[in-house]
């Protein structure tokens, strides 16, 4: 389960963070595939650390020998043990931590896989209401936090607590009054962890949350820099930054202090435990009960604790950030793990009617002989007392094109996600194609995004197995061959990030060709040609028209001469369906939908002054 989504003081409704018993499941579920390196990896280093425990003995055996006044010779056999040992521990240490280095690896990559996977089918409108800046603190800061424990805390901490265990252990084999008194830092070490898990793991998130505000700010002032300034608020602007960059500053600050109080208190549990030690090794040596090698090797037992046993606690800083950080990941994926009720079956806690469902209703991925697309009685609200949709039902017929019109803020994107199936729909319900292939329906925005790589690469997202013929044609189709061939190295010519730039109708009509490779029974469109300007739009509708050949398509036209081209047109107004017919049906009718023709005609055909 997950903790309810705080809100950081950008008024925003924040991602859920997972609870600990929560985090502690999941992360039992990543490790389970990979539990056999897991026991192997920490078999080597329990036979590390116990090889590594001769060295004290070892060395209280010299000891004993220098101090008996015994011949020089007698020191030969525990010097080579003492290499040997040296050896041994090296080889098994680096193989053991090298085995749970790569649990760690693979458990992080699987904790990469299944975060982004989830984050990809989050509900648009929950992503908004969060804001990015949420989001990417999470796969940046958080997952960042994560990797770097797996990557230096669990070998080092796996390893400490093997040395630990097994050190109090050899110190009861000397002599249990030796472990008694080592025992007395114990108290001290417990008392410093429990006050510092206790604070810790709040500030972390508090922090957390803070960097979360801290870049959604920026993402908005760098991202809207243009109105900013236009309106001259980069004063405000620039406050506001400050003041989320002083609050997270304050934090890290405060976890500064908290580390630098809990080291001080274990350098006292140090010296506590290393003068009870040496007081119990001078009485028992004055009492002949130990040796004085056996009172050297209890010593330098307890000495060597200081490192694995500091380095625990410490660990505890990284471990509790990354828990945070794995919390907040963690959240996520089960955010976009919510169950869904069977196709057909009656849906719990269907809301009653007039009132706002408590959780999004699925779509139905049916194939069904009588409609491509079914959308019956389907109702949306971002949030309470913001409703976008009203009871909309639309039906679209195997092969036909139908324009979705209206002003703007009228529903028309939001309808167009749900009958995609990227957003889900408050209430009422979705038939939508099953399909024969791997994409039965597509979404094409207006906000296309050019991935690094080769063009031909690009292309192959949506069809792994394309041949470049195949890539060819699907670039032919939407009229992009031309061009993408004249490119520096063609097909191979890297484009994206840090590569050949691609203009807004070119990078659509490597969007639409990825659409005809992915081939999908049902096509939509939501403003896909608004991003070129008047010399391009032509263009793109050509393109888009010979992408949509012979598929089922719903097309938000933000051009009212791709409406005069569908087979249908359906006009919304405030999330309501007011008109649907031919275009010169409605053209003629003096409703709506001829409002919005006369107004968009006149502003195409009326001429400039000079």
């Amino acid at each position: 389960m997950t903790t309810p989504s705080p809100t950081a003081d950008t008024g925003a409704e924040l991602l859920p963070i997972a609870t600990p018993a929560r985090t502690r499941a999941a992360l039992r579920t990543l490790i389970r595939p990979d539990r056999g390196l897991a026991l192997t990896g920490i078999g080597i280093l329990v036979a590390a650390t116990a090889v590594g425990l001769l060295v004290q003995p070892l060395l209280g055996r010299i000891v004993d020998i220098v101090a008996d006044g015994r011949p020089a010779g007698d020191l030969t056999l525990p010097v080579v043990l003492l290499v040997a040992v040296a050896v041994v521990q090296g080889l098994t240490t680096t193989l053991g931590l090298t085995r749970i280095a790569r649990l760690g690896e693979t458990v992080l990559a699987r904790l990469r896989e299944r975060f982004v996977e989830r984050a990809l089918n989050l509900p648009a409108d929950r992503l908004e209401r969060a804001g990015a800046g949420d989001l990417t603190a999470r796969v940046t800061g958080d997952v960042a936090r994560v990797a770097e424990a797996v990557r230096s805390a669990l070998p080092e901490m796996a390893r400490s607590v093997l040395a630990i265990l097994l050190t109090l252990g050899a110190l009861a084999l000397l002599d249990v009054r030796f472990l008694l008194a080592a025992l007395l830092a114990v108290p001290v070490q417990l008392l410093t962890a429990r006050w510092y898990v206790r604070r810790a793991l709040t500030l972390y998130a508090d922090q957390r949350v803070a960097n979360g505000a801290q870049q959604q700010q920026l993402l908005e002032t760098i991202g809207g820099a243009v109105t900013v300034r236009g309106h001259r608020l980069e004063e405000q602007h620039t406050e506001r930054s400050a003041g989320r960059s002083r609050k997270a500053v304050d934090l890290t600050m405060r976890s500064v202090n908290l580390v630098l109080g809990f080291y001080g208190r274990l350098h006292i549990a140090e010296y506590i435990g290393l003068a009870a030690v040496l007081i119990a090794g001078f009485w028992l040596v004055h009492d002949g009960a130990v040796s004085i090698g056996t009172a050297t090797a209890a010593a330098l037992y307890f000495h060597s604790l200081f490192g694995p046993v500091n380095a625990a606690l410490v660990l505890l800083d990284d471990a509790q950030s990354a828990a945070a950080g794995l919390a907040r990941l963690v959240g996520v994926t089960d955010l976009a793990e919510q169950p869904e009720p069977a196709a057909g079956k009656p849906e719990a806690g269907k809301p009653e009617a007039g009132k706002a469902a408590p959780a999004s209703v699925p779509r139905q991925r049916i194939a069904s002989p009588e409609a491509a697309v079914t959308v019956h009685a389907v109702s949306h609200a971002y949030g309470p007392g913001r409703p976008v949709l009203h009871e909309v039902s639309l039906t679209l017929e195997p092969g036909e094109h139908v324009a979705l019109v209206g002003t703007s803020g009228a529903g028309k994107s939001t309808l167009a996600r749900i009958v995609a199936g990227v957003q889900q729909p408050t209430s009422g319900t979705v038939t939508a194609p099953a399909g024969t292939g791997e994409h039965p329906v597509v979404l094409v925005t207006q906000e296309v995004h050019v991935f690094t790589g080769t063009l031909a690469e690009d292309l192959r997202l949506a069809r792994p197995d394309a041949t470049d013929a195949d890539l060819r044609t699907a670039l032919s189709t939407v009229h992009a061959l031309d061009w993408a061939e004249a490119l520096p190295d063609g097909l191979a010519t890297v484009v994206g990030e840090g590569g050949h730039r691609l203009d807004p109708a070119r990078a659509q009509q490597l969007a639409l060709a990825r659409l005809v490779l992915a081939d999908p029974a049902l096509a939509v469109l939501d403003e896909a040609t608004a991003e070129a300007g008047s010399a391009g739009a032509r263009v793109l509708e050509r393109s888009a028209e010979a992408a949509l050949a012979g598929r089922t398509a719903l097309v938000v036209a933000h051009r009212l001469t791709q409406a005069v081209a569908a087979d249908r047109v359906v006009v919304l107004e405030a999330g309501r369906v007011v008109e649907s017919g031919p275009h010169d049906e409605l053209r003629d009718a003096d409703g709506p939908y001829a409002a919005l023709w006369r107004a968009w005609s006149g502003s195409r055909t009326a001429a400039p002054h000079p």
